[in-house]
């Protein structure tokens, strides 16, 4: 009885842990199943005629500017124009006192006077010694001293008159007019002052600025950028075939006029290793002043550029990437030659090549090697086709 017993509890026993192993087993987790491809948006690498800019900072002058200067010293009596105003060419702008100038041309013109009248006596003692050694009363060197007296006293009026051209000068100068047609600068001296020619300030500046002088540089890489992108054999031959260029302003608004670049520097500066250019741009309204600055726009025209919108590339490590879609929907990170770049797209010279598709967006999450399920793009993106 007592072994039925213990056999019936052994055949329990072991149900109960047939039972418990069958019950842990079919409570193990499901392993996750892998997530599907991302959709993502893709297009077609085309090519593409487009224009890039580079801007270069850039000062402006007259094509004339002038420091005013007196040229006689003394007391500044009048100032014809004020600051800012337009003058012609020959228009009075400054008298300096002319008193001790008039003076001293009065007292050229008298010593003048008294070296002509000198003459006359020494011609008049020529005149009475002739006849008289020719009939042999007084000496042959008698007659010679009186010649030579007489061409002492010419030549003291030839000195008189280059005094009195010296002092009607002088006087002259006391008149300081406009040497051109311009605006006036700042006045450094104002009626009253003392002025002179050795003075460190000039009376003030005058600029022509009906044409403008527009000076920028290059450094030496840009300069040899320059020098393959445009078309010529030569400078000169560059420099006529080279596109207008744009001027923007301080406030970043672009001038109405085109300028031409008209002058490229003989030499590179020590200083800075860079050479200067200038462009020349029409200043019909006066907008434009001697010592405006700006920037110079150049622009360079690429045909059959790679085009590639900015928003499908990543930039890591100073280089910038997109994400090509391969056999089997595969993505692989590539790297591009950026060339330039034009509104929303980069123009690129290398790493990929025109037909590639690459990925438009949600590239922040993609790896190399990750497969997605590629979409065409429901917005065509600029300078990109449909996949």
């Amino acid at each position: 009885m007592h072994l039925y017993k213990n056999n019936t509890i052994m055949k329990n026993l072991i149900l109960a842990i047939i039972a418990i192993s069958l019950y842990s087993c079919s409570s193990k987790p499901q392993a996750p199943a892998a997530p599907p491809a991302p959709s993502l948006p893709v297009a077609t690498i085309v090519t593409g005629n487009d224009t890039t800019f580079q801007e270069y900072p850039a000062s402006i002058e007259g094509t004339v500017n002038v420091e005013v200067r007196p040229q006689v010293s003394g007391a500044l009596d009048k100032v014809f124009v004020d600051e800012g105003a337009f003058v012609s060419a020959g228009q009075p702008i400054f008298k300096i006192n002319e008193q001790p100038y008039r003076a001293a041309l009065n007292n050229a013109i008298a010593s003048q006077h008294a070296a002509e009248g000198a003459a006359a006596s020494a011609q008049l003692e020529v005149d009475k010694l002739t006849p008289l050694v020719q009939n042999k009363v007084v000496s042959e060197y008698q007659l010679k001293t009186a010649k030579a007296a007489y061409d002492v006293a010419k030549a003291n009026i030839e000195q008189a008159k280059a005094n009195v051209n010296t002092a009607q000068i002088n006087l002259g100068y006391t008149l300081i007019k406009a040497p051109v047609s311009g605006y006036i600068g700042r006045l450094n001296k104002k009626q009253g002052s003392l002025v002179a020619p050795a003075d460190v300030d000039a009376l003030t500046q005058l600029s022509d600025v009906h044409d403008v002088h527009v000076y920028f540089s290059l450094s030496e890489k840009d300069f040899v950028s320059f020098k393959e992108q445009y078309p010529g054999e030569t400078l000169k031959d560059k420099l006529s075939k080279l596109p207008t260029v744009s001027l923007l302003l301080a406030d970043n608004s672009t001038y109405t006029k085109q300028g031409k670049v008209d002058m490229i520097d003989g030499q590179f500066d020590k200083t800075t290793a860079a050479i200067t250019l200038r462009a020349s741009f029409s200043n019909p309204q006066g907008l434009l002043r001697n010592g405006n600055t700006g920037k110079i726009r150049l622009s360079l025209t690429h045909k059959d550029a790679l085009l590639v919108p900015t928003d499908a590339t990543i930039e890591m490590q100073d280089k910038v990437f997109v994400f090509t879609v391969g056999d089997s929907s595969k993505v692989k990170k590539e790297a591009i030659d950026i060339i330039g770049k034009s509104g929303a797209n980069y123009l690129v010279k290398s790493g990929v090549k025109a037909g590639d598709q690459i990925v438009l967006s949600g590239i922040d999450h993609l790896q190399e090697g990750m497969v997605i399920h590629p979409e065409k793009a429901t917005d065509k993106p600029a300078a990109l086709a449909k996949n």
